[in-house]
């Protein structure tokens, strides 16, 4: 139930963000979704792509810097209150957000948010309790491909 999703470090300048984009699109990789956060001095762009690994290579040997992490996609209603409602079940469990953001996938009045959570493991059983609908890499990419 756990997504792999690629962080680049890169330089806060004009053109860096250019490389790795190039770099995946000559691979034939399509991004599926990204955040991108910065400082003064440099950005955390981070990726979801179907094929982690492939990119991954890629990447480094255009001269990234690329960390793995292990992220949690879920089905969150379209509507007012639809995160609100995740969030508190995940304090009633006493799980950490560290960060999130969306896919840009939406059908059916819901939409996907992807989290970063302090403990993956113990905020997927949260989930599940509450009856969240925690999506898996094989679910998430048929969705993406209608």
């Amino acid at each position: 139930m756990k997504l792999t999703q690629l962080s680049l470090f890169l330089e806060n300048k004009p053109g860096s963000l250019t490389l790795p984009c190039k770099l995946l699109a000559k691979a034939g990789i399509n991004i599926l979704t990204l955040s991108i956060g910065d400082t003064e001095q440099f950005g955390i762009l981070r990726l979801i792509v179907k094929e982690p690994d492939k990119a991954k290579k890629v990447l480094e040997k255009g001269g990234c810097v690329v960390k793995e992490t292990e992220v949690v996609a879920i089905e969150v209603a379209d509507q007012p209150g639809g995160l609100a409602g995740i969030l508190e079940a995940l304090e009633g469990e006493n799980v950490n957000v560290e960060y999130m953001y969306a896919f840009t996938v939406k059908q059916s009045n819901k939409g996907v948010l992807v989290f970063r959570f302090d403990h993956p493991d113990h905020a997927i059983k949260a989930l599940k309790k509450h009856r969240f609908n925690v999506l898996g890499q094989v679910e998430l990419y048929s969705r993406l491909e209608n």
